[in-house]
């Protein structure tokens, strides 16, 4: 059974599709026929694991959707018996300096602003060997090489972020995984989010003048406010629509996340 599933999560059939949707309906604990948990989730990236293998797991979605939060709680739930890694592609955007000197500044986050044959070549060598993942810190908004970190071939590893899905260009990193998770939510309830989390960073900030958000502190908390909607209306929400979308029509799996943060799976 654990190979047919694996076949079927690069599967494009329906039949695949839905092999994978109701085992993760008969994995969560509500009864909920469309509910799902990320308890859910990890059991069956778990069951889909072949012992002995690398199994790559990409998650995806928009700026502010919950991604890392979504795989702390999968990774969470397995570690006591499996081998797992989170791997951010944050850490393969170009530096800030290299955005600036492309023009790019304004475009982070959009696929050209990451260096994609670099994941391209951590993603195909996670499966064989020792591999250097690249550093980000979300304090100074930029790579960060002292958080530099070396895995090597772990039982699952969790892929989160932006890049990873079908870009414009026909390229798909996603091929390189063996399962592909878009979680979503309704514009409003991310931009909500995406608003909630500027204005936390610009408080903490505060007392921290190394953080990215110092720059910020000269505003007050209305403006804060009305530039974190500025930046998500002419910045993140064009790049949902035209590039990151594109992961959800990719996905073996589609979780819906509503405005309480409750789980759904959606028919794909």
């Amino acid at each position: 059974m654990t190979m047919e599933l694996r076949h079927a999560l690069r599967s494009t059939s329906t039949q695949g599709r839905e092999l994978i949707r109701s085992l993760a309906r008969t994995l969560d604990d509500r009864g909920n026929e469309s509910a799902v948990s990320t308890n859910g989730i990890a059991e069956l990236i778990a069951e889909c694991a072949v012992p002995g293998e690398t199994f790559i797991v990409g998650v995806t979605g928009s700026v502010a959707v919950g991604k890392t939060t979504f795989c702390n709680a999968i990774a969470g739930h397995l570690r006591s018996t499996q081998q797992i890694e989170i791997v951010s592609t944050d850490g393969f955007l170009l530096s800030n300096d290299a955005l600036n000197a492309r023009g790019l500044s304004m475009r982070k986050g959009y696929p050209e602003s990451y260096d994609r044959g670099l994941m391209s070549g951590v993603l195909q060598r996670l499966r064989w060997g020792p591999v250097r993942i690249p550093g980000y810190s979300h304090r100074t908004y930029d790579l960060a090489p002292e958080l530099d970190r070396t895995i090597s071939r772990p039982d699952i590893v969790l892929v989160e972020g932006l890049g990873i899905g079908p870009g414009i260009d026909g390229r798909d990193l996603s091929s390189h995984m063996d399962m592909l998770v878009y979680l979503d939510a309704s514009e409003q309830d991310l931009e909500t989010w995406f608003v909630e989390r500027f204005l936390a960073l610009w408080k903490a900030a505060e007392s921290d003048p190394r953080s990215f958000y110092a720059r910020f502190r000269s505003l007050s908390e209305d403006e804060a406010d009305a530039f974190a909607r500025s930046v998500w209306t002419q910045i993140n929400l064009p790049n949902l629509r035209d590039s990151i979308t594109r992961g959800r029509d990719a996905a073996d799996l589609v979780v819906q996340k509503a405005a309480d943060h409750r789980l759904s799976l959606v028919s794909t």
